[in-house]
């Protein structure tokens, strides 16, 4: 093991070390995604004001784990992936230290430039690696390719289905969305035609906008009855502070 590290280090390439950034950026969004979900109902909230101190703390946790994200022998998860590791550029056998590593990954505030950084630099550096003298290299032991692609589409696979059942789950827990079920409930030809409501469908699809804090929702929302099921278009609006309203409930058949 020590011996492939005694070799003269071979300079990751760019796209690897782009590849690697952009799984990180995405587990560390999936993780942000979960935080805030469980923590609040973010689509019901009428004060923005206190809906961003109240998750502060969440991104704040988020953005720290992402600065240290390379502390476990210089490689962060999209590294490992991709086969690469940041290593002291005067002693490659050495993982910069902590605070090193933690100072590298601070200069990616400035996201654009570190890009432009690193697209022209001969040495394949960015800002952050020059700062901290750090490099980053090739992995000479790094596992076989098959379980890191493996990896990489589980993680894929991953993010994306629990996005999708976050973002629908978010949609259910929203004050628009209650208060279009309530309409459909109320509306006397959906409950004659349904024989009586007996459920919804698991996954609405459709979106709830938010603009200066004024909202607009439009949903597709499949009812579930004991003689017929269909699908209902309601369309609602929210003025800043008030209450949702319903401007257009239409059945599709």
């Amino acid at each position: 093991m020590n011996r492939n590290l005694e070799k003269e280090p071979v300079l990751s390439s760019r796209k690897r070390r782009v590849a690697a950034f952009l799984i990180d950026y995405f587990a560390l969004l999936l993780v942000v995604a979960l935080v805030l979900t469980h923590e609040t109902d973010f689509m019901g909230e009428n004060n923005f004001d206190e809906l961003r101190f109240r998750h502060l703390p969440a991104m704040i946790i988020g953005l720290l784990l992402y600065f240290a994200k390379d502390s476990i022998k210089g490689m962060s998860p999209g590294k490992w992936i991709m086969g690469i590791m940041v290593r002291d550029e005067n002693n490659p056998n050495k993982v910069p230290s902590f605070g090193r590593l933690f100072i590298r990954n601070l200069f990616l505030i400035i996201l654009p430039i570190e890009f432009i950084v690193l697209a022209s630099n001969q040495e394949k550096k960015r800002l952050g690696d020059k700062t901290t003298k750090a490099i980053v290299v090739k992995n000479p032991n790094r596992p076989a390719r098959l379980p890191r692609i493996l990896t990489l589409v589980v993680v894929g696979i991953s993010f994306y289905t629990l996005l999708f059942f976050l973002v629908a789950s978010a949609m259910k827990e929203s004050d628009a969305y209650k208060v279009a079920i309530t309409e459909i409930e109320k509306n006397e030809e959906i409950l004659s035609e349904t024989g009586g409501i007996t459920g919804y469908g698991m996954i609405p699809t459709g979106h709830v906008d938010y603009v200066n804090g004024n909202g607009k929702a439009q949903l597709e929302i499949n009812v579930l009855g004991n003689d017929k099921d269909f699908k209902v278009d309601v369309l609602l609006t929210k003025e800043l502070n008030g209450e949702w309203k319903l401007i257009e409930l239409n059945k599709k058949r």
